[in-house]
């Protein structure tokens, strides 16, 4: 009889195993976070060129923990943040998803067009109008953070944290919790009505430390001896640009906390921004529950001070260098942070960026390497001889994004046809030996360019917001506003080769160097989560990454 019993329970214990080996091969899995984390103007060389001055667990635990593609590219022009982090998550390009520059100008009205900007929303958290009324009405295109609402049924969250609106807005997409970006007139985070109508209590408390006085109160030095920057020019070099009241940019910034109070975006220029950011994502984390149940939600941050670095003193100064070594500092702790709130393995990361940078044109120049400043003239110039051409003046009425847009209402008003107009100018501006090409966008396909150039101006153009030509200058060509520090647009490898790093849950250790472009990005994370692809992707899953 006690047999009997015994083989009677062996067997319900062999049937509940089975059941249980069941359920969990035919339950979905899936991180309980995502995180994007979208480093502004990171160079791909940065990952290398500071290694051995990186601590163990910031950037060297992304490459030495996770799977690094190291030959991955922008697959448009001009490579500008809000098409970058744009392209990111939809995985398409401006000729689809519509976000054609940082800003735009109207054909018709040929009034400028700032990419976020909203009328029809109010500001939230801030009384200002201009920093508060954005919203991402003018994104056509899904973004793989809208595909993971639409399918968890919107019960996955999802927030955008950022110092900028446009980084913050375009990757959380249409329909996420929340979107927050730094208003430079209160020192807050603020966002708009497009996403709720009154800041949630986490955002208020946070705005409520006064973090960034704290975070510039003691001045900004080097994190190391400034000796041991070696990978850095000198400090003083002649193409840095200076912070706030700085007679000369050099180390160290004592003023900063003065600066600041003066004029808040100076903290923008500094490594404090990223770790206010990256705190702001961790307060996100704790007041919206992310990665809190078995539902995947995503927090994408931009981390923006990179960027606004770069563009003051140039990528081979000291300041970008210290930028850089402190956010490895912040990104350690970062991780820790989630190793210790989600739970390690539990969620997965991807870190890339969403476009590179120049070397300075005063550090070329030193070096003995072609450079110059393009464009500073064109536009007098080429109206100048579509006048004597034409007899009309002023029928180029904008260039932006290293595009020419012609005067509609002038060319109607004079019955000028738009493509002799175009004709016209490209032969004229091609007659410089300072401009390697200019292509009529009508005309991409038959022009003599070579590849990847011409794709990447097929897929940069947006039939109802880019402009008429493409303008394609000489490599190591900076932009005639750019004579300190550094600026970036173009398809040269110094600006469109990015890293891509993913980490964590369904991630194994590995590298490749085959090549793949930003917009295989989204359709990966969306292969990783299970979801739909955006609905403009063009993109293909880097299966080496998921291995699948």
């Amino acid at each position: 009889m006690l047999r009997k019993i015994s083989f009677a329970a062996a067997t319900v214990l062999s049937v509940i195993t089975i059941n249980a080996q069941k359920n969990k091969n035919t339950q979905l899995e899936r991180p309980k976070l995502m995180v994007g984390l979208v480093v502004d103007q990171m160079r791909w060389d940065y990952l290398y060129r500071f290694y051995d001055k990186f601590g163990n667990d910031g950037f060297k635990r992304l490459l030495n923990t996770g799977y690094s593609l190291n030959n991955v590219h922008i697959n448009y022009v001009p490579t500008v943040t809000a098409i970058g982090h744009t392209s990111i998550y939809t995985g398409s390009v401006p000729a689809i998803h519509g976000i054609a520059g940082n800003d735009w100008t109207d054909k018709e009205t040929g009034k400028n067009v700032y990419c976020t900007t909203d009328e029809n929303v109010k500001p939230v958290g801030t009384t200002n109008t201009k920093i508060g009324s954005h919203s991402p009405k003018n994104l056509w295109s899904t973004t793989v953070t809208d595909e993971l609402k639409l399918a968890t049924n919107f019960q996955g969250k999802v927030i955008g944290v950022s110092l900028k609106d446009r980084a913050s807005i375009l990757p959380a997409g249409h329909t996420p919790n929340g979107a927050f970006w730094f208003d430079d007139s209160t020192g807050n985070f603020v966002t708009s009505t497009w996403y709720m109508n009154d800041l949630p209590q986490w955002i208020k408390s946070f705005n409520a430390q006064n973090l960034p006085d704290q975070l510039v109160a003691k001045g900004w030095n080097t994190l190391l001896p400034i000796s041991e920057y070696t990978e850095s020019s000198p400090d003083n070099s002649s193409w840095e640009g200076l912070l706030g009241s700085a007679k000369t940019p050099t180390f160290p910034y004592t003023n900063l906390a003065k600066d600041y109070q003066t004029k808040k975006d100076n903290i923008r220029y500094t490594p404090f921004g990223n770790t206010l950011t990256l705190k702001l994502a961790e307060a996100s984390i704790a007041g919206e529950q992310l990665g809190a149940d078995q539902i995947t939600d995503f927090l994408a941050i931009n981390l923006a001070s990179t960027d606004y670095a770069g563009h003051k003193y140039g990528p081979n100064s000291i300041e970008v260098e210290d930028v850089y070594l402190r956010l490895d500092r912040d990104l350690a702790e970062f991780f820790n942070y989630l190793d210790t709130k989600v739970g390690k393995g539990k969620y997965t990361i991807f870190l890339s960026a969403d476009h590179g940078g120049a070397h300075s044109e005063g550090f070329l120049l030193e070096h003995k390497i072609n450079t110059g400043f393009f464009g500073e003239t064109i536009q007098k110039d080429i109206n100048l001889k579509l006048k004597e051409k034409f007899g009309v003046d002023n029928l180029i009425n904008a260039i932006d994004n290293y595009q020419i847009y012609f005067d509609r209402k002038l060319l109607a008003e004079h019955q000028l046809k738009l493509e002799d107009v175009v004709d016209f100018a490209v032969t004229e501006i091609e007659k410089d030996p300072a401009d390697l090409y200019a292509v009529s966008v009508l005309k991409v396909q038959q022009a003599t360019i070579p590849e990847p150039i011409k794709q990447r101006i097929i897929n940069g153009i947006n039939r109802q917001r880019s402009g008429d030509i493409q303008l394609v200058a000489h490599d190591s060509m900076l932009p005639s506003y750019a004579k300190t520090g550094t600026s970036h647009s173009v398809w040269n490898s110094y600006d469109s080769h990015i890293p891509l790093i993913f980490m964590g849950w369904g991630i194994e250790h590995g590298e490749s160097n085959k090549a793949y472009n930003m917009t295989d990005i989204a359709p990966t994370v969306s292969a990783l989560l299970k979801i739909q692809f955006p609905s403009g992707s063009i993109g293909n899953p880097i299966t080496e990454v998921i291995g699948r």
